[in-house]
């Protein structure tokens, strides 16, 4: 099977899971109000036991660690500087917080619920793909509490190097890299393994029905009230994945490294800027229809990117 129709695959089977969690949302069989508490245990019970279920169960491989190390080094360094020129580009358009949320929304994906699967699937036999997925959320969060608050709030103040490390995603990924390099894949017991497996696989399906729920509370016409959502839809799904890819393009890295690279950057916009806006009580609506339009857009742009490969 071609690796576009693996990737169209993926997409529209998420886009599947979302479809429920809007049927069952519009069916009353949902209530809209009880999204944070599905979202916490997303966040803090299965999403950390996909990343462990997909790290810790990896035969350890120096030069593969070294691999790792070098996607984290290199999605730092890329969301970095896209988010500094999306920044700069904005110029006096700087002072409107959507602005600045388009900004920040350009760069974070859903590179680990939306973008395991895909990468997972393309490679079968190369678990190091959906392990980047990982690191990938790692630096992610990295990037999210310091550059990205910043872009946010333009002050310096809420930059947070703990908040950066001590997250929910962060610990889960170094605490699976170090029993990966411990080879707790030969010495936990197969029950804990077995268990850690279970939970992590629901990851990708819960989300998407969460954002289904929160689509089924917006109205088509939500979509069309400001060019904010399109523009960041257009960064993440185009932009981003491109420079991303043609940076790697340029250095001597293995083919499943390169393509890891490009489908995961065009995900589209993660969660996590919802809660970043929450945190800071401003621009809720925006985020949420910047990651629901790009989600929906993405069923086109990815297996488009995938031409590539």
């Amino acid at each position: 099977m071609s690796t576009f129709s693996v990737t169209l695959g993926n997409v529209l089977l998420t886009l599947l899971y979302m479809s429920a969690g809007f049927l069952l949302s519009k069916a009353k069989k949902v209530v809209p109000d009880h999204m944070s508490s599905i979202s916490s245990i997303l966040l803090y019970i299965c999403g950390p036991c996909m990343f462990l279920d997909t790290i810790v169960n990896m035969d350890y491989s120096p030069s593969q660690t070294v691999s790792m190390l070098l996607f984290l080094v290199i999605t730092l360094a890329v969301m970095g500087l896209v988010l500094l020129l999306v920044f700069l580009l904005l110029g006096k358009q700087r002072k409107d917080f959507a602005f600045r949320m388009m900004a920040i929304a350009s760069v974070m994906g859903n590179v680990g619920f939306f973008g395991l699967p895909i990468v997972k699937a393309v490679f079968p036999a190369a678990p190091e793909a959906a392990a980047y997925s990982c690191i990938f959320c790692a630096s992610m969060n990295i990037v999210a509490w310091t550059l990205c608050v910043f872009i946010l709030t333009d002050d310096r103040k809420y930059m947070s190097v703990k908040a950066s490390l001590l997250n929910p995603t962060v610990l889960p990924v170094a605490l699976a890299m170090i029993l990966y390099a411990l080879g707790a894949k030969n010495r936990m017991p197969q029950l804990v393994l077995g268990g850690i497996h279970s939970v992590g696989s629901i990851s990708t399906p819960l989300c998407m029905f969460i954002l289904g729920i929160r689509l089924s509370t917006m109205t088509l016409k939500s979509f069309f009230t400001s060019p904010v959502p399109w523009l960041a839809s257009f960064g993440k799904l185009l932009v981003f994945p491109l420079i991303s890819y043609g940076i790697v393009l340029l250095l001597p890295l293995s083919d499943v490294f390169r393509a890891s690279i490009l489908l995961l950057s065009a995900t589209p916009c993660a969660s996590i800027i919802l809660n970043l806006s929450e945190i800071h009580h401003h621009g809720q609506d925006i985020a949420a229809r910047c990651a629901l339009l790009s989600t929906l857009l993405s069923v086109l742009t990815i297996p488009l990117l995938s031409l590539l490969l």
